[in-house]
């Protein structure tokens, strides 16, 4: 059996050797193997020998099949400082798993764009930190914030997404967006307000626990893995694509 590795990004970060193809390893993992559990989880599917940090020949040693014949799950080499040393070229597709064990490929596209005209925008960073951060800036100059060590703090890559925003004029029809934003809506206004100077700060954390309720269906334009020189974007399909692509992940994702 061929050998995958696994870069789990959320909920928790690692590095992992199995023989199971990334839906079946994206079902293992959201479920479990006695289906005692569910969550959401992303990872990506990255190139093996791709970087000397880890041991790889460990993960060939030890990802083989049961004396049964069964696939091995799962083969941890890393659970800390895991994105940081992939090169970006070597990671593929991420997978987005619902938490009955639904996979969603989104694949890279170097074409793609993002939106770089709006007043301000909300992003969830994934991994390997997790806050939710209103921010002036564009994606492409978000991740270059974050990841530049001339910064106090800073983290040397970074995957994220940007998030859909409420209409608070128009309530009932402002999409799926949470109720999150709207129960705390002047905390909100107040962090768009706070970064609108183009001679302040240009990011304010709005939450540091908003994670804990984070869902696939706020996903606004895509998931982006940056570090200051390069923006990897893997563009988020829309609903009606979804539909097509794979309608029960959009219905385990309560996209409709």
């Amino acid at each position: 059996m061929a050998i995958h590795y696994y870069l789990s990004a959320f909920p928790m970060e690692a590095l992992i050797a199995s023989e199971l193809e990334p839906k079946q390893f994206g079902s293992y993992m959201a479920t479990g193997s006695k289906k005692g559990s569910d969550e959401l989880i992303i990872f990506a599917e990255i190139e093996g020998d791709c970087t000397p940090e880890f041991d790889w020949n460990y993960a060939k040693e030890k990802c083989t099949p049961h004396p049964n014949g069964d696939p091995k799950h799962s083969v941890y080499l890393s659970v800390y400082r895991v994105l940081e040393y992939i090169p970006l070229q070597s990671i593929g597709s991420i997978y987005l798993t619902t938490r009955d064990g639904r996979s969603l490929e989104l694949t890279p596209d170097a074409g793609a764009r993002y939106p770089s005209d709006r007043d301000y925008y909300l992003y969830q960073e994934l991994c390997p930190i997790k806050p939710l951060i209103v921010s002036r800036l564009d994606p492409m100059k978000f991740a270059a914030y974050m990841t530049d060590e001339k910064n106090h703090v800073y983290t040397p890559r970074l995957l994220f997404s940007n998030l859909k925003t409420p209409n608070f004029e128009d309530p009932e029809n402002t999409g799926h967006t949470g109720g999150f934003l709207f129960n705390k809506k002047g905390h909100f206004l107040s962090c768009i307000a706070s970064i609108s100077d183009p001679e302040g700060k240009a990011n304010k954390t709005f939450d540091r626990s908003h994670v804990e309720s984070f869902s696939f269906q706020t996903i606004e334009d895509a998931v982006y893995i940056g570090d200051g020189r390069e923006l990897k974007i893997y563009p988020m399909p829309s609903v009606e694509e979804i539909k097509n692509i794979d309608y029960d992940w959009g219905r385990s994702a309560l996209l409709y």
